[in-house]
């Protein structure tokens, strides 16, 4: 049985020739959404994903904005609102030493280099320079940033991760 992994969801149109608006949950939307690539949308209450070929990929404000081959207008994309974007587990490529797909963080306890339980990454930002990850624990969630200062181990196969807390940086 193929596994899938979430790359982005379509929430809306934009403008009148195809284009669709997309919250991106993909670490490498550059490389992702590059025209050729295949995407497969999965529409709630439909069994079956329709497989999609990017014609176009470009950034508006914080979204992705995607153009499929063979859908040129409004009327035949609107249908496609509020469907998740995914790729198999075959099209996930190798990644360098010290580079980690989102899926693989997203679950891992975070504990301090003292012993201390932070909690569980729950989500990951990409907000600019750095990654940030929401963990949450006992407490308020807390915001890790994804720096060589602060992480300090990452076992994906043991779903724990080492930090170093800056001061002030945990609440």
């Amino acid at each position: 049985m193929e596994k899938w992994f979430n790359v982005g969801k379509i929430v809306n149109t934009h403008g009148i020739k195809g284009e669709v608006r997309v919250i991106s949950k993909t670490d490498f939307a550059d490389e992702r959404y590059k025209k050729g690539n295949s995407l497969f949308l999965f529409k709630q209450g439909e069994e079956k994903p329709i497989e999609l070929i990017v014609k176009t990929h470009r950034n508006h404000k914080n979204f992705d904005l995607l153009s499929f081959e063979g859908f040129d207008d409004i009327n035949q994309i609107e249908q496609f609102k509020d469907g998740l974007l995914k790729v198999p587990e075959s099209q996930l490529g190798e990644l360098d030493e010290d580079e980690y797909y989102f899926h693989e963080i997203i679950g891992c306890t975070v504990i301090t280099d003292n012993g201390e339980e932070i909690g569980t990454v729950k989500e990951i930002l990409t907000p600019g320079a750095n990654d940030v990850w929401v963990v949450r624990g006992k407490g308020k969630e807390q915001l890790i940033p994804y720096i060589e200062d602060v992480v300090k181990e990452i076992d994906v196969e043991a779903k724990k991760i080492i930090i170093t807390p800056l001061e002030g940086l945990l609440l």
